[in-house]
């Protein structure tokens, strides 16, 4: 009678023993992928998984860029494209949720920035001046045209129908958000 108490209680006390410890303490051998939180590798993602995730974090970046050259842009029309982008970028990401959420099963964007979004807003952050509205408006440039690409093909060869409606849709919003951010 006493061993599966005991059994028990030194069960509940290894297991909170473990509470509060880095996620690596875990044995690879216990570990599985139904006990992760962290996002399965991109290789294991559906594409449409893989879609809303580029472009919540597409929205997000142009958001987040847009929000620095608001407050460190030298230039009139710098700043009134960023403004735009931030209103263009929240409303699509309002679009991309609904989308997303209308999948079976649903799809959760997400917002993730990749190395080269983190980089990009990093060296935004050490500019000023004339050199941030450079910088900021090639980011513009280079964002919208991988963004323009991206949408482009999940237009044509996407596998989630809402979200190739979303993508379809955002082809000429991202063009000629392009097509502006080649004016700045």
């Amino acid at each position: 009678m006493k061993y599966p108490v005991l059994i028990a209680v030194s069960l509940v006390a290894l297991s909170l023993g473990g509470c509060g410890k880095k996620e690596e303490a875990v044995p690879a051998a216990v570990a599985s992928d139904s006990m992760s939180t962290e996002a399965p590798p991109a290789a294991a993602m559906s594409p449409g998984q893989t879609f809303a995730n580029a472009a919540a974090a597409s929205d997000a970046f142009e958001i987040e860029s847009s929000q620095l050259a608001e407050s460190k842009a030298t230039s009139p029309k710098v700043k009134n494209f960023a403004a735009q982008m931030i209103k263009a970028h929240t409303d699509s990401t309002a679009k991309l949720k609904t989308a997303a959420g209308s999948a079976s099963p649903a799809i959760v964007p997400d917002t993730a920035f990749s190395d080269a979004q983190r980089q990009a807003l990093s060296d935004l952050g050490a500019k000023t001046g004339a050199n941030f509205d450079g910088a900021y408006a090639k980011a513009q440039v280079d964002a919208h045209q991988a963004t323009l690409d991206a949408v482009k093909a999940y237009s044509a060869n996407g596998d989630v129908p809402s979200l190739k409606a979303f993508a379809t849709g955002l082809v000429p919003v991202v063009t000629a958000h392009l097509n502006m951010a080649k004016g700045l």
